[in-house]
């Protein structure tokens, strides 16, 4: 008879690869071949990714076509992520000829990174940019065709292709530039993947090089909230940032810097305005403006501190090296960029905008509070 008080653990949601040196510049698809069991189909691994089961670095990826690299982490999920976001899930919080502000949703990159300008359309559509979605979000606000027909003279196609055509959500960003100007966009800055929160986008190259230089001299004022972990305090974060700390991670110049490092660092300064427990006293909530807008500034100042962002994927431990545990159950990085105000570069009008706290971080703080008082 078997002990009925001794139970067979669950499994684990997900398997995780590390890529090793003779996999990088593998395709996703020819990794996840190599790396999973030898009776595994190219069939399996092609419907892993189409169903959103297959992460890598923590970011969905729905591109079996993808590059990657030594040290990359892949994550085959046994059960599909959310969908990616859509232009549904867009909301335009600011309009007009020059600009636009947007309520940028958690989940989606702002930006497409250099490198991957000239990847085909098919593999654009399987998930499109921030920047690439609004595009079709201008069409519908202002009742103008989508997709736009080709400028006059060039072939425009039969009616079933337009139709077809239709069928998508967004065009390619390297066909931006045949886009009427009324749906153009142009990024000034950007937001990490995960975090939600408000941002800018020019709609001409003047209101672009203004607002660009606004950001650059520090007169577009900036905050966020957010939850951490521990006590933190009110304070201002100085340090210079290096693309590699020595771990393969962004972080503070280390002591003994190397030449190369100490000639990249960065300046960053987030100044912590405001802080208070939450009812349950491990994590504490906060309010931070920026100064600098450096990659990760706020997620890699809160780990050096010892006051981990609850929901922090990446950077998980002190300047010390030792490891921040979290045990918060953040449904994704606890950051949001709720408060946006500047002077508008063209008409000089003072412009001010604040965005709620998304649901999915209100449900999960409104959970943490009502578990405590339980």
């Amino acid at each position: 008879m078997s002990d009925s008080s001794q139970t067979t653990p669950n499994p684990p949601p997900f398997q995780v690869y590390h890529l090793a040196a003779e996999l990088a510049g593998h395709t996703l698809a020819s990794a996840l071949k190599e790396l999973a069991s030898s009776t595994t189909s190219w069939g399996t691994v092609k419907d892993w990714i189409a169903r959103r089961c297959v992460e890598v670095n923590g970011n969905l990826c729905l591109d079996p076509a993808r590059r990657l690299g030594q040290g990359d982490v892949i994550k085959v999920w046994r059960q599909p992520r959310p969908k990616p976001i859509e232009t549904n899930d867009i909301r335009i919080a600011y309009l007009d000829q020059h600009l636009l502000v947007v309520e940028k949703p958690a989940g989606v990159t702002s930006v497409r990174h250099v490198g991957e300008r000239d990847i085909s359309v098919k593999r654009r559509q399987l998930q499109p940019t921030l920047e690439e979605l609004l595009p079709p979000v201008l069409a519908k606000v202002q009742h103008l065709r989508w997709p736009p027909l080709p400028p006059k003279g060039q072939n425009r196609g039969t009616q079933r292709s337009n139709r077809s055509m239709a069928q998508r959500d967004h065009l390619p960003i390297q066909s931006a530039h045949r886009l009427p100007l009324e749906l153009q966009v142009l990024p000034v800055h950007r937001l990490d993947r995960h975090t939600s929160g408000l941002m800018i986008f020019a709609r001409t190259r003047q209101a672009e090089q203004s607002l660009i230089t606004m950001f650059r001299q520090h007169t577009v004022r900036r905050e966020y909230v957010g939850v951490c972990h521990g006590a933190l305090q009110t304070q201002t974060i100085e340090s210079w940032l290096v693309r590699d700390r020595g771990d393969g991670l962004r972080g503070s110049l280390p002591p003994d810097a190397t030449p190369e490092q100490l000639e990249s660092a960065q300046h960053a300064v987030p100044h912590i305005l405001g802080c208070k427990p939450l009812d349950d006293t491990r994590y504490s909530l906060f309010r931070c403006r920026l100064e600098t807008g450096r990659t990760h500034q706020i997620r890699i100042h809160l780990s050096e501190a010892g006051h981990r962002l609850c929901g922090e994927p990446l950077y998980i431990v002190d300047r010390a090296g030792n490891k921040l545990h979290d045990l918060s159950h953040a449904p994704r990085q606890a950051l949001h960029s709720d408060r946006l105000a500047f002077v508008h570069p063209i008409t000089h009008k003072p412009l001010q905008f604040e965005m709620p706290w998304p649901s999915d971080l209100a449900q999960w703080i409104r959970h943490l509070n009502q578990a405590t008082r339980e």
